[in-house]
């Protein structure tokens, strides 16, 4: 059975719309980064924001990876899953130190990345717990401020010119710092970046004595359409390590490596299901009305993303031209403009490339619900997370007499 058929095969079982991931994917792309910066034993810390379903976090756990997490509840997600305390890092950002408290107290890496949470932690903890420090480098990556996340405007991280200011912090406090992070932002093309970022991460380095590791968070540019350009993993691997045993050497001993990929494990992995509820023709554009809207895949509002769709229960029919939109009382439009085999009431068109950042940002917006997931392992699609139901609307809720 060749894959659209496979997938057919799912959303006939499991309704639409519906996510479906494909396990062996995401364990050839993990396979693929380790290699790629042999001679170091890189550690992955799988950044699960871009896909936190438990069986995704089972999966890679099996191959041998680590979690990076931004809140709370994906620390306990993580925990949940099976990964140790120690296979944790935590990174948020504009958090209260009462979670940093949680977290510590949970036993994960604490990434820290603001003065302020900093003086505090250092205040309640001396040099009694570690931490790592997470470094603004000004580096403007990807070239789309929505995702990029080292340039000057940023929330995110502690600039490089603060870190002066860092140092007193840390001596005046007895802070035990154990690594050094940074992340420039996602879909960075130039392997030249990442080196960029390393030197000032080396430099910086040079100032903390007790590191353990370095985290050059991620980034990694995958394709999104034919012909798009990909960050070459190979040649970044073989530069940075290279790059990365002269420093350890010259720091005197050897640190890991980490890395914290997300859109690179998951994103290839993904399909988005969903059936066509009507075609509606205007005078200029034939629109084509799907069961799905920005509630369950907003990246191409938000980020102007690009998802390629094809219409796999009519793969012979002849091409032309759609734009397909949801059925959110918003502007939602999944693609203006595209080239599809003819289009009937009632065809299962898919998403590509819908494995990151597509279940974990969907919302119940207009009262709708969340859809399915689907797991491919070992020839079988397994059901992952059924579909929301009118209970689950409204099981919170409290109603009240007026």
């Amino acid at each position: 059975m060749d894959r659209d058929q496979q997938l057919l095969k799912v959303a006939k079982e499991f309704g639409a719309p519906v996510y479906v991931y494909d396990a062996e994917k995401i364990i050839s792309q993990y396979n693929k980064l380790k290699k790629a910066f042999a001679p170091v034993d890189v550690q992955i810390k799988y950044a699960c924001k871009a896909l936190n379903n438990s069986s995704i976090l089972k999966l890679l756990k099996k191959q041998g990876s680590g979690l990076d997490t931004v809140s709370i509840n994906e620390v306990k997600l993580g925990l949940r899953a099976g990964f140790l305390p120690n296979e944790i890092i935590f990174t948020p950002n504009c958090v209260s130190i009462e979670e940093i408290q949680e977290a510590v107290e949970l036993g994960v890496h604490i990434n820290i990345d603001n003065i302020s949470i900093l003086e505090q932690f250092g205040s309640i903890y001396g040099n009694s717990v570690p931490c790592c420090i997470r470094i603004n480098p000004h580096i403007l990556a990807g070239g789309n401020s929505k995702i990029s996340t080292g340039h000057i405007d940023s929330k995110f991280g502690i600039s490089v010119y603060q870190l002066r200011h860092v140092l007193r912090v840390v001596e005046s406090q007895k802070i035990k710092v154990n690594g050094l992070h940074m992340h420039t932002g996602s879909d960075i093309l130039d392997p030249g970046v990442f080196l960029q970022g390393a030197e000032i991460l080396f430099d910086a380095a040079r100032d903390f004595k007790d590191l353990e590791f370095l985290d050059f968070g991620s980034g990694f540019k995958v394709a999104y359409k034919e012909g798009d350009i990909t960050t070459d993993i190979e040649e970044l691997g073989s530069a940075l390590a290279t790059r990365f045993l002269e420093f350890c050497k010259d720091y005197g001993r050897d640190l890991e490596l980490w890395f914290e990929p997300g859109k690179f494990l998951v994103s290839e992995s993904g399909f988005f299901l969903v059936k066509v509820n009507v075609l509606k023709q205007t005078t200029a554009t034939v629109f084509v009305g799907v069961d799905s809207g920005l509630n369950h895949l907003i990246r191409p509002m938000l980020y102007d993303s690009y998802h390629h769709i094809e219409n796999i229960s009519n793969p012979e029919g002849k091409q032309r031209i759609y734009t397909v939109v949801g059925y959110i009382c918003e502007t939602d439009t999944f693609g203006w403009d595209r080239k599809l085999n003819e289009v009937r009431e009632g065809d299962i068109l898919c998403f590509r490339n819908a494995g990151a950042y597509g279940f974990t940002m969907s919302s119940n917006y207009n009262a709708r619900f969340r859809p399915a997931e689907v797991l491919l392992y070992d020839g079988q699609a397994h059901l992952i997370r059924q579909r929301e139901t009118f209970e689950d609307l409204i099981k919170n809720e409290v109603e009240i007499d007026l």
